[in-house]
């Protein structure tokens, strides 16, 4: 039925001991009460914490849910308990049909198996007969890329290895419910736009649920999401470009990460101009100026340091530097101090958080004197969810008659 519920999620909870000492004492408790019929839904003990608190949702077949949380938000908990890992300590799930699941590198193969006998045994446990597996077997090996490998033992494949043979079973295994984890992420581009394809032929059929930290691949292919924030939903819907950008928005202005300092430099001030602030962060439109405005206090110097600003995504990863500051730029220490304003113009970064970190060197030697990471967080807003760092402003003129 194309409207059947495969996934009916109801008021789960699960709870978690901080101690394993104290853990292992109340899960011994518990073994006697569960006797007398506690259902375990009772109020949180000392050092207990709620990893999943409350979490309803309906997923149907041709749906697929995009869940979302900063780390330690209890993705992963509700994940587990999707797939009967772990048994919620209140609420109930409930699953129709076969489950297909990739919420860990190389979970549910044995390591000591080939690739081939894994794949026998993952289809045996969906219920597949040697038979129906043979039937899937060449095309889950050509989908994995690994042919010359797939009769080698797990524990000598590479991460990549084991997200190619760990998607190519859970996809071509035709499961009414697929769940999918962040390891996706370990996978080359072209082994990733090839998994959205296969996505997007067993969508129609299937559930999906679909876990990751990239917001441009959460909205390429979910109809649906729930946000999570300390084991707790946030916001749920079906307007996934409201919920990612809450997720953007929920990244505040860290504390300074001073990487080297010598004493001579120290950064006062730092503001991003001509930006607007929503949830405490700068947000920028795409293709508005970059102005920032640095505040400075210097001792024991003749001529003011070149800086160099460096500008991060989300997951730490360096994707474009501004060009450093030099003689020419004229900037003068006057009281101790040195303020400037550094420009960009047409920002075209694509959509999402973004990070500042700043280095002071020595103009003659080169010689580092500060190096601060982090120093400034600011959000790119733009209609336009992408997978690369840029999304560059571009004319297209027709040549034809």
């Amino acid at each position: 039925m194309e409207n059947e519920i495969l996934v009916k999620v109801e008021g789960v909870s699960k709870k978690f001991c901080k101690d394993l000492k104290t853990s292992l004492w109340y899960g011994l408790k518990d073994l006697f009460a569960n006797v007398r019929g506690n259902k375990r839904e009772r109020d949180l003990r000392e050092k207990e914490f709620w990893a999943v608190k409350d979490i309803n949702f309906e997923l149907r077949r041709g749906e697929c849910l995009g869940l979302i949380g900063h780390n330690g938000a209890g993705k992963s908990t509700l994940l587990k308990i999707l797939n009967g890992l772990i048994n919620p300590d209140a609420g109930q799930v409930t699953i129709r049909g076969r489950v297909g699941a990739l919420i860990e590198l190389g979970a549910g193969f044995n390591p000591i198996l080939s690739g081939r006998e894994n794949i026998y045994n993952n289809g045996a446990v969906l219920g597949f007969t040697k038979k129906e597996i043979d039937a899937k077997i060449e095309d889950i090996i050509d989908f994995s890329e690994i042919r010359e490998f797939i009769d080698m033992p797990v524990q000598n494949y590479s991460s990549g290895m084991k997200v190619r043979l760990g998607f190519a079973v859970a996809a071509q295994m035709d499961p009414d419910v697929l769940i999918i984890d962040e390891v996706l992420a370990v996978g080359d581009l072209g082994f990733v736009l090839k998994c959205f394809k296969t996505i997007d032929a067993i969508l129609p059929n299937t559930a999906i649920v679909f876990v990751s930290h990239n917001m441009p691949m959460v909205s390429r292919i979910c109809n649906q999401i729930v946000l999570m924030e300390h084991g707790k939903s946030k916001f749920q819907g079906k307007d996934v470009s409201k919920a990612i950008d809450l997720y953007y928005s929920r990244f505040s202005e860290n504390e300074t990460n001073i990487v080297f300092d010598d004493g001579n430099v120290v950064l006062e001030k730092v503001e991003i101009l001509n930006s607007k602030r929503h949830n405490n962060i700068n947000q920028l439109t795409w293709g508005s100026n970059l102005e920032i405005d640095f505040l400075f206090t210097v001792k024991d110097l003749g001529e003011s340091p070149v800086f160099i600003l460096s500008i991060f995504d989300k997951e730490q990863r360096p994707v474009a530097m501004l060009t450093p500051s030099s003689r020419k730029d004229q900037i003068k220490i006057k009281n101790n101090s040195i303020r400037f304003l550094i420009k960009h113009n047409n920002l075209q970064l694509s959509k999402g958080i973004y990070s500042i970190s700043i280095s002071a060197n020595n103009m003659k030697t080169k010689e580092p004197m500060l190096r601060i990471n982090e120093i400034i967080n600011f959000q790119m807003t733009s209609e336009l969810d992408i997978w690369p760092p840029f999304l560059l402003n571009s004319q297209y003129e027709n040549i034809l008659d």
